[in-house]
């Protein structure tokens, strides 16, 4: 049985009332000439870093806020109803930043921590490669030991921030005829000799999230650079990725909300046949499968937060929401589109950014036909429950 959440409900609906006001202030506003642009905001990310809202779960010794994973899908939510490459941001912070307090050694703790969580430094999480997606043993960047540390070799695409990062957290094979059991994480300075990035990706959605390639090239990497055990490191990324999973499944649930709360306003004010379109039962109807969809992914994002925060087995409820909601977010933001007819197939109309913004979310954090493998191998072991 789960125990209630850790913190008060009063703390939770304050949390949220000040992310939905940051959201609604400074997010929503500058969101379509984001997508536009695709211009990383670095003074949103400044901003967000004032409010605590990186490193939700770090340790407040550690200069994190603290809180639980239910209270960091919260924050998610609330972030992807103004823009979802915002609450993306917070994303890889709450990762890393996770990785540093639970694997980091004091020294590397208060080397990085601090500018992580305050936006001064910019970091990437360097797993993917060309033949390394949903299958991680297809990676093939290698970090050698040198006489006086390491030497690191390879390439990592689709890489978040690889554009701007200062900083990047990249497996590489260590004992390559080890599989899983041979991969390492290294911390290394992405404006060190030998890294060479590539161009920034011209994105469908969330194009404020940039990404792009990096190519490593005989780096020189100190022995502390290592983050965690040696030969650990494909066990410590996997550490993190429910966490991951079921805050891409706040996400999705939050682009959903925003097409709901936008597509709710025009059919209200939008009229034909000499009434408001929400007055014919047909429009209500969209509405209401939005409604009720939204509502049972914000609630298995619930239990999967739950599960996490109580230390109990979470991998198929973090699967279940994860695979859910970004389902139903695709699904429901282009029912967004159809309440608003041909408008909302026009760049500048929210719901149209709104659902090229979903699409994403049944991609990454391993894609929804790996949540459904993990799904029912959970199934063929242990049964319906």
């Amino acid at each position: 049985m789960l125990h209630l959440p850790r913190q008060d409900a009063e703390t939770y609906e304050q949390l949220v009332d000040n992310v939905r006001s940051f959201s609604d202030d400074i997010v929503r506003p500058r969101a379509e000439a984001l997508d536009q642009s695709s211009e990383f905001p670095r003074d949103i990310y400044e901003k967000m870093a004032e409010l605590g809202l990186f490193g939700i779960t770090v340790p407040e010794e550690l200069g994190g806020a603290g809180m639980d994973v239910l209270s960091y899908t919260l924050v998610m939510e609330e972030l992807a109803r103004g823009y979802a490459s915002v609450a993306d941001q917070c994303g890889v912070v709450e990762l890393i930043a996770t990785l540093l307090s639970q694997y980091g050694t004091a020294e590397q703790q208060a080397r990085y921590l601090p500018d992580i969580l305050a936006a001064k430094t910019i970091i990437a999480y360097c797993i993917t490669e060309e033949e390394a997606g949903s299958d991680v043993a297809g990676l093939r960047t290698t970090s050698t030991k040198g006489d006086d540390g390491w030497v690191l070799n390879g390439s990592k695409l689709w890489i978040h921030n690889a554009p701007v990062a200062d900083l990047g957290f990249v497996l590489a094979r260590t004992a390559p005829e080890a599989g899983h059991r041979g991969m390492s994480i290294f911390i290394v300075d992405l404006h060190a000799a030998g890294v060479e990035r590539g161009p920034k990706e011209h994105k469908l959605g969330q194009r404020a999230s940039q990404i792009g390639a990096l190519r490593f090239t005989d780096v020189k990497l100190s022995e502390d650079a290592l983050l965690g055990e040696l030969n650990r490191g494909f066990y410590i990324m996997m550490s993190v990725l429910e966490k991951g999973r079921v805050g891409i499944a706040a996400l999705a649930t939050g682009i959903a909300q925003a097409g709901l709360e936008a597509a709710l306003a025009y059919a209200k004010q939008r009229k034909q046949f000499g009434k408001a379109i929400i007055d014919h039962q047909g429009l209500q109807w969209i509405l209401a499968d939005m409604a009720k969809d939204i509502a049972a992914a914000r609630a298995l994002v619930r239990e999967a937060a739950l599960k996490l925060d109580n230390g109990v087995p979470a991998g198929m409820a973090c699967s279940i929401a994860k695979c859910f909601a970004s389902d139903m977010c695709v699904a429901q933001t282009s029912n967004a589109i159809q309440v608003f007819g041909g408008s909302g197939y026009i760049r500048g109309f929210e719901v149209e950014r709104l659902y090229r913004d979903a699409k994403i979310t049944q991609i990454y954090e391993g894609t929804n036909q790996i949540q459904r493998t993990i799904i029912g191998r959970e199934l063929v072991k242990n049964g319906a429950r």
